[in-house]
């Protein structure tokens, strides 16, 4: 009895997964696949470190290191992340198809570590600070365009039956990546934005660095482990264990029984909608920062903070969510899930739409020889501080939206973080499920490369969307476009509802 117990430990994830039947490979490969695995589940945690760890204090380090730095250019530091993944994923997941995926991820986390380095040295040159955080924001994406490799590997070393827990596994630690960064971002507050200075290698650890610090570590800790455990295993959907492509060029039978035809418009579609579903959790993750400056008049320090922990809390939530998936998911199926998660965000950012009468604060700092028309309703509320060390708060006046536009008011704000924070996880996992199960046993390298380079072009185009949109025409034209959007996406999933079907359930191997 023992023994079986063993078995079933040896055959489960390191979050429970489902169920799962027998397989033809020694317990040796058993044990030596599901290791492997694990390192998946460690790498893309880090991978998601490497982006959330930082995301808070951007805008403000941002500010701190070029003053010529505005919002507009925040949404390129921010999307330049995922331009660098949308790049590197396609090929990273092309290399994975044809090397040992070993060698892909060696040198995407290397150039990850480096990145992180260079984020912390970018106050240091004298001029165009502001380039040089956008060129580390980019090198750190292009390192985390190993995205592909990991869930690819983890799609093609998993059978039918695994790969939906799996899947929801990864995403779980994406999920847990995305807690642990914000709060160690907010414990790493505390060191201030002074710090310390180490003079000998021109270092300066503060609030801003050492963050980026701490991931440089954490890679190379991963590098360790991928050398150490991590090996090239493969099994088809029965869960029959199978040469792997990646280290024998023969074709198996195995693989000649399992070809078929893709469904293209399938695989279109779920790019589509893994493409929307990226596009508002990014602009979510953007315009968390600023809006609370300026609807809450918060300083920076106290925006870095308190988002953290927000941020937290909704990361807390999605591992909750992504538990709670794997269960759902053997009674209702993944699509009935993926338009439910999409109703949820929608509800999410419907939520956001400002209402009433109370404005946010301003902030008139910037103002100082122009003149405002119809400035009777602020008379009695304008007063200057002749003290300028003081950081300004408030709703920034040369958007001339804060002058008219009602507040978003906390009660909202947190409501929509946890709408988000549900609705998100959801779409997140049943899309990979889905789109791993409509591939089936093909090689998944270069499919996985551009699901991921659809959601890179989402997380690039949504920062630069939403601050563009969100300065010149303010949080009603924001929050109500991305509810058109998102509605958009709805009628899209209903009208491919059918299509999205497990390769082998298409062919009847199952």
């Amino acid at each position: 009895m023992a023994s079986l117990n063993d078995d079933d430990d040896e055959r489960t994830p390191l979050l429970q997964d489902s169920q799962i039947g027998g397989f033809v490979e020694t317990q040796q490969q058993l044990k030596s696949r599901w290791w492997s695995i694990r390192v998946m589940y460690l790498t893309m945690f880090l991978s998601s470190v490497g982006f959330s760890i930082v995301m808070t204090s951007i805008w403000p380090y941002l500010q701190k290191v070029d003053q010529s730095a505005d919002a507009s250019f925040l949404g390129w530091v921010i999307a330049s992340f995922s331009l660098g993944q949308m790049v590197a994923s396609p090929l990273f997941g092309l290399w994975s198809n044809h090397r040992p995926r070993r060698e892909p991820l060696v040198v995407s986390i290397t150039i990850l570590v480096a990145a992180s380095c260079l984020y912390a040295y970018v106050q240091v040159p004298a001029s165009h600070n502001k380039y040089y955080m956008l060129l580390a924001r980019t090198l750190v994406g292009f390192g985390s365009g190993n995205v592909a490799v990991v869930r690819s590997y983890v799609a093609g070393a998993t059978s039918l039956s695994e790969r939906t827990g799996a899947m929801a596994n990864i995403s779980a630690f994406q999920a847990i990546g995305f807690i642990l960064g914000p709060a160690f971002q907010a414990g790493l507050s505390m060191i201030g934005e002074n710090g310390v200075t180490i003079g000998a290698i021109y270092l300066q650890v503060n609030m801003y660095t050492a963050p980026a610090l701490m991931g440089a570590l954490l890679g190379i800790g991963n590098i360790i482990l991928i050398f150490a455990v991590f090996r090239e295993h493969r099994v088809d959907d029965l869960g029959i264990h199978v040469s792997s492509i990646n280290s024998e060029s023969e074709v198996t039978d195995v693989e000649k029984a399992n070809e078929g035809s893709i469904d293209q418009i399938a695989v279109i579609s779920s790019n589509i909608l893994f493409f929307v579903v990226l596009f508002v959790f990014a602009i979510f993750e953007t315009i968390s920062t600023p809006l609370t400056m300026d609807m809450y008049a918060w300083t920076r320090t106290q925006a870095v903070f308190y988002n953290g922990i927000i941020l937290a809390a909704v990361g807390v939530e999605s591992v909750i969510v992504f538990l709670a998936v794997k269960i759902l998911s053997k009674k209702t199926g993944e699509r009935v899930l993926l338009l439910g998660g999409l109703v949820i965000i929608w509800f999410g950012f419907f939520v956001l739409l400002p209402w009433g009468n109370q404005l946010p604060e301003i902030q008139f700092t910037e103002l100082q020889n122009a003149t405002i028309h119809n400035t009777t309703h602020w008379t009695s509320s304008i007063t200057f501080s002749g003290n300028h060390t003081v950081e300004p708060t408030g709703c920034p006046v040369v958007q001339t939206w804060c002058l008219y536009t009602p507040i978003i008011h906390l009660g909202q704000y947190l409501t929509s973080d946890i709408l988000i924070g549900v609705g998100y996880p959801i779409c997140n996992v049943m899309s990979y499920t889905l789109y791993s199960k409509i591939i089936g046993p093909k090689p998944q390298g270069v499919y996985m490369g551009w699901l991921t380079a659809a959601g890179s072009a989402a997380r690039t185009l949504g920062p630069v969307f939403v601050s563009q949109i969100y300065t010149h025409l303010g949080t009603r034209w924001t929050f109500g476009i991305i509810c058109a959007i998102v509605a958009l996406s709805l009628l899209h999933l209903t009208a491919v509802y059918k299509r999205l079907t497990p390769f082998s359930a298409r062919y009847e191997r199952l």
